[in-house]
């Protein structure tokens, strides 16, 4: 086994841009707006396969089927029954992204037939202006939620939060969320699911028709007591550790997500299960065995499961594990 890079799997979205090209340093094939880079995906919708060394061209599902243990742990493949458990992404929000909720495994697995959808998004860049919608007004119920949504009436609705460079949002299913002003580029660690239910999309037509909207299954699911928890640079706490520091940003019951800040060389901890290193900032190297792999921002890194790896450089990295 070896530090796995994927070619990136990227999806046009009507609400996205060209950050991902101006800022991440990304080759986009098109000219068009993409609004999703899937960098770690073993999810129909947008498989992850292999760029280079001996598993080129090999998609991620396929490794896991073949190697098992020694790619995702012991652990991670008897809890998920031998798939996949999370989708990594980053996100260029260029314009409104539509009002949402996400299901719990409970419910989308009897009515979707697939997991539900827990996530964090970790904000790499945001303009001045930029503001989130994040959960529901105080007392607002169901059946108010159900009646004014139907009417198109969204105001008073919904919580509203500003957001920065640095700041992390969990995203527990239940929470109504979505962005409202300014732009956000970030990195986004979920459950492999790609279930969404749509509440309200600002009337955008796309090929001349609305999208379509979920509400009956989003009034479901909702938690209307659900509120975001959001960790910053400010708040949280720096572990200082040999060549880097470590902000442990969520430790939840399906992901993990550190922040790595290294500068110099620095052994990570061999871990039991896969991680992977989403790179936001910074220019730097991965050593594992003798061999080197070249790591810039923008850049996405599957370690399997107990490889030993030292970090080398000026970098910052989102670890997400279990």
């Amino acid at each position: 086994m070896y530090p796995l890079k994927f070619k990136k799997c990227f999806i046009e979205k009507v609400w996205g841009g060209r950050a991902f090209e101006e800022i991440l340093n990304m080759n986009l094939p098109t000219n068009a707006i993409y609004g999703e880079s899937w960098e770690v995906s073993s999810h129909k919708n947008g498989m992850s396969y292999v760029e280079s060394g001996k598993f080129k061209g090999d998609s991620l599902e396929e490794l896991v089927k073949e190697f098992g243990f020694e790619i995702l742990g012991k652990e991670v493949i008897e809890r998920f029954q031998g798939k996949f458990p999370l989708l990594i992404k980053y996100l260029d929000v260029n314009d409104r992204l539509s009002v949402q909720v996400h299901p719990s495994d409970e419910y989308a697995l009897r009515v979707e037939k697939e997991f539900g959808k827990s996530e964090a998004w970790y904000i790499i860049e945001a303009s001045d202006d930029a503001k989130l919608i994040m959960g529901t007004k105080d007392g607002i119920t169901k059946e108010e939620f159900l009646k004014k949504s139907k009417n198109n009436e969204f105001d008073n609705l919904f919580n509203i939060i500003s957001v920065k460079k640095g700041d992390c949002i969990n995203v527990n299913p239940g929470l109504v969320h979505a962005s409202l002003e300014g732009s956000v580029l970030m990195c986004e660690t979920q459950q492999n699911s790609d279930t969404t239910y749509r509440i309200y999309d600002f009337d955008r037509k796309v090929d001349g028709k609305l999208r379509d909207l979920h509400l009956d299954k989003a009034a479901d699911v909702i938690n209307f007591d659900e509120k975001p928890v959001i960790t910053t640079n400010e708040t949280r706490i720096s572990i200082k550790l040999v060549g880097a520091s470590k902000q442990e940003i969520v430790r939840g019951k399906y992901f993990h997500l550190d922040k790595l800040l290294v500068d110099g060389v620095f052994t990570d901890e061999i871990n039991a299960n896969f991680k992977v290193y989403s790179i936001l900032d910074g220019d730097g190297t991965i050593l594992h065995s003798q061999n080197r792999y070249k790591a810039v921002k923008g850049d996405t890194y599957f370690i399997p499961a107990g490889l030993e790896i030292k970090i080398e450089g000026k970098i910052e990295i989102l670890k997400s594990f279990l």
